[in-house]
């Protein structure tokens, strides 16, 4: 498996994704903003940018990000 471009560590099962949190110029930028929802893997993958954010203290939290499988669901306008 191939790691995510970028991994968040979360404090909060429901996340929000725009695909341009750090970029310069903002949203205009990235993509449409969904919303996640992390499950029982405890982390869960953006459908548009891959950006994956993991639940700290979960299942997934500590575990090395290229062993785990693309968990793209919950997304949400």
């Amino acid at each position: 498996m191939i790691a995510p471009p970028e991994t968040l560590r979360v404090s909060h099962a429901r996340v929000s994704c725009d695909g341009a949190t750090d970029i310069p110029g903002g949203a205009s930028l990235g993509h449409p903003r969904v919303f996640l929802q992390i499950d029982e893997h405890g982390y869960v993958d953006c459908g548009y940018c891959d950006r994956r954010f993991v639940l700290i203290g979960g299942p997934a939290d500590g575990v090395d990000p290229a062993t785990l499988p693309d968990i793209a669901s919950g997304a949400s306008l």
